[in-house]
């Protein structure tokens, strides 16, 4: 069990049937009247986010999500295949489970599975990947406006805006978690 008064950043918790993490929190306490903690709380398994105010004492089961390494293997239509690497049993993920992040991720690489009570309700794919592009228009020469991008697809299929100096065949590295080009690999 688990007090509001003890709620920290990245705290999980059941609160009326969900699994909900802290996100933010603050803990007030006004001139007049009993203390509280305003709290800032994401569902793990939709991903809404909600603010509310909680009695310091009141108690919360505490939820242990596991995040477990698996490799991705191969997808057969709606169904993503990952393979634990201790077991090497293979586990099928349907494609409603992965979030949009997922598109920068090629077989053979490894993911974390997340899941609470046995159920995955998400899949994190590494924070930076390597990819090569397949497919970007030529930068032309005298057209360098600060910052200038390009669109450019990558060995994955995802588009995603590169620098102009970016050429087809090009190794780049990209955070999954915006989406951008981070550099040349």
């Amino acid at each position: 069990m688990i007090t509001a008064g003890d709620f920290r950043n990245g705290v999980t918790f059941e609160l009326d049937g969900n699994v909900v993490q802290v996100v933010e929190f603050q803990h007030v306490k006004p001139g007049k009247g009993a203390a509280f903690v305003r709290t800032k709380y994401k569902n793990v398994i939709t991903g809404s986010v909600v603010e509310r105010s909680f009695n310091p004492t009141e108690k919360f089961p505490t939820a242990f999500i596991e995040r477990k390494d698996m490799q991705y293997s191969y997808n057969d239509g709606n169904l993503y295949y990952f393979m634990d690497m201790e077991t090497y049993e293979q586990v099928p993920i349907g494609e409603d489970k992965l979030g949009d992040n997922f598109k920068f991720v090629k077989e053979e690489m490894v993911c974390k599975i997340l899941s609470y009570k046995g159920n995955v309700f998400g899949v994190e794919p590494p924070t930076f990947v390597e990819l090569e592009i397949t497919a970007t228009e030529p930068g032309v020469k005298g057209d360098t406006a600060t910052n200038a991008t390009k669109p450019a697809t990558v060995e994955t299929g995802a588009e995603i805006r590169v620098p102009l100096f970016i050429n087809e065949g090009d190794r780049i590295r990209i955070d999954t978690r915006t989406g951008e080009y981070m550099e040349r690999a």
